[in-house]
């Protein structure tokens, strides 16, 4: 067994002396972590086997894994550190060396290869250093579209470099000796070869818009982008993105090339409408080749962004409400509204006081999404705003469908509907209805609310009942305590004896974290004319008792203070 045994630690052996050799563990650390997995080893190689030995075993070599990854995080700032020390005192030589040595210990971080390559471009002007880079480093991540789209925009940025050069040697009649352009270099056939590669290992349309966005921001590869753009369509016709893309260019390309760009308001408002048009044209030949909730979003989103662009032209702000609507509908035909597009159509319709449209929109997503709470909300802000009569029996409808734990928002609608437009009875009967349905962590922010209400339509006293009849319903929040207290130092005659009785039953819930409270009660019993000093002590012990942790030292220290500031 002992053969086994040291046979299993000398496979791992190599793992850990590289561990030692990096300057994550030292040789004492490796000497108690090969001590103790083969003290594990010879349990789990016993003849008599336990459970708890192979539990054991498992769990270290979770946190040996847990420690080795944490320390590379740090060992990984380490380095940026020292590359930053290294840039600012411009020790280019070291650098250079920083970098590969930090590449040869972090290989499996391919921002850090970007880091590199990047500085020997841009520092180093060593093109070549950094296109070995970027090889070197898609060896190790051959699918990382980061690395591809870095090393793509690297080659395109070396070509603009080669070609401005020449230009300037041009320019200046200099004989440039043995130094050779080739055009292929110059027109980006290095960036077009890597283009090629990376689109046949990562096939996503993203990826080939990513590419193209780079490619567009240099003037001399109009011809790469052109067969990038025509692959794009080729090779992701299925795409929502590809179309989207497809349709938003057409936003860029004048209506009449060739001709002089418009100069008069009119003529240009003229024209942003013939370009959005033509998107348009482009969006719904995409919703019947592609019918997807994907594509109608694309749609939808494009005419929503170009309706919320600002212009002075009515006649353009009527047509982009005009084409929104159309897209909506279109999806609503095809069935391929999501239930957050039927929200935005409804509340889109209300803003202009189209009220029955809205009606028939939010009437239609609340039955295709009859579970869903902001649907009827969406109805009932409808039925709101339209003053229709069943916006209570719509309330009451709604709490039979969807269920108990979700209906807050609908409570506190209803709850700030009837304030609005009922007596404070039926107000409060809301309430005390929600109080009973909502339960847990939902039902604090329904009491807050309860309370608010009571202050606010019936004054303190209103205000006291409800808290009354909701002390003793857990949970609470801090502030609803804080509430009552704040209430009762806006009355003429604020009586101690009710603010210790909020701050007693406030500190019976949280006195165990909220130092606050307690230095509050001090201040209070300290500063109201009807206050005992003498029990200052009392509370400070109580205090003392109850809190934990961190809690405990933030009051006494706010207590020093307090103090210091009291002599």
């Amino acid at each position: 067994m002992a053969e086994i045994i040291q046979e299993r630690i000398e496979d791992r052996l190599p793992e850990l002396q590289q561990l030692e050799r990096i300057g994550l563990f030292s040789r004492a650390e490796i000497k108690a972590i090969i001590k103790k997995a083969s003290d594990l080893e010879y349990r789990i190689q016993r003849r008599t086997l336990f459970k708890e030995d192979f539990i054991n075993y498992v769990q270290y070599e979770i946190n040996l894994l847990e420690l080795i990854q944490r320390r590379r995080v740090d060992d990984v700032q380490l380095w940026l550190s020292y590359v930053v020390f290294c840039k600012k005192w411009a020790t280019k030589v070291q650098l250079s060396k920083v970098f590969s040595a930090m590449l040869a210990i972090h290989s499996n971080k391919p921002a850090l290869w970007i880091m590199a390559a990047k500085w020997e471009m841009e520092d180093r002007l060593s093109s070549e250093s950094a296109r070995q880079l970027f090889l070197r480093a898609l060896r190790f991540h051959p699918e990382c579209p980061k690395l591809y789209q870095e090393y793509f925009r690297m080659e395109l940025m070396h070509a603009e470099k080669l070609r401005k050069e020449k230009q300037e040697f041009e320019k200046a009649k200099m004989d440039v000796g043995n130094l050779e352009y080739a055009e292929e270099i110059l027109m980006g056939e290095l960036a077009r070869i890597i283009y090629k590669n990376s689109v046949n290992i990562i096939k996503s349309a993203e990826f080939h818009v990513s590419l193209l966005s780079i490619a567009q921001l240099f003037d001399f590869a109009k011809d790469l982008q052109r067969e990038i753009y025509d692959d794009l369509q080729a090779l992701h016709t299925d795409d929502p993105l590809t179309w989207d893309y497809v349709a938003r260019r057409e936003l860029e390309i004048e209506s009449q090339p060739g001709e002089e760009p418009p100069t008069t308001k009119q003529t240009k408002v003229a024209e942003v409408g013939r370009r959005e048009e033509r998107c348009c044209a482009v969006y719904e030949e995409a919703v019947k080749t592609l019918r997807t909730e994907a594509m109608c979003k694309c749609y939808i989103n494009f005419c929503m962004e170009r309706f919320a662009k600002k212009t002075s032209s009515r006649h353009l702000r009527e047509k982009r409400l005009e084409r929104t609507m159309v897209a909506f509908r279109k999806a609503h035909d095809l069935k391929l509204l999501s239930e957050f597009q039927y929200k935005q159509w409804s509340e889109l319709l209300l803003q202009h006081d189209f009220l029955t449209e809205a009606l028939e929109v939010a009437g239609a997503g609340m039955e295709l999404f009859r579970g869903s709470v902001m649907m009827w909300q969406v109805k009932l802000q409808v039925l709101i705003a339209s003053k229709s009569p069943d916006v209570a029996m719509l309330f009451e409808e709604a709490f039979v469908h969807l269920k108990p734990q979700i209906c807050l928002p609908l409570w506190i609608s209803w709850a700030e509907w009837s304030e609005g437009a009922k007596s404070q009875e039926d107000t409060e009967a809301i309430f005390k209805k929600a109080v009973l349905a909502v339960t847990g962590g939902d039902s604090v922010t329904l009491k807050d609310k309860y309370l608010d209400w009571a202050y606010r339509s019936g004054g303190y006293k209103k205000a006291r009942a409800v808290f009354k009849s909701l002390q003793e319903s857990r949970p609470f929040s801090v502030d609803f305590f804080r509430k009552m207290i704040q209430f009762e130092k806006e009355q003429e005659s604020c009586k101690m004896a009710n603010l210790r009785e909020y701050y007693e039953r406030a500190l019976r819930e949280f006195g165990s974290v909220d130092s606050d409270l307690w230095m509050d009660y001090i201040k209070e019993e300290l500063n109201h004319p009807l206050g005992r000093p003498e029990h200052c002590g009392q509370i400070y012990w109580r205090a003392m008792k109850m809190l934990q942790g961190e809690s405990a030292e933030l009051f006494v220290a706010k207590h020093a203070v307090h103090q210091a500031g009291q002599l």
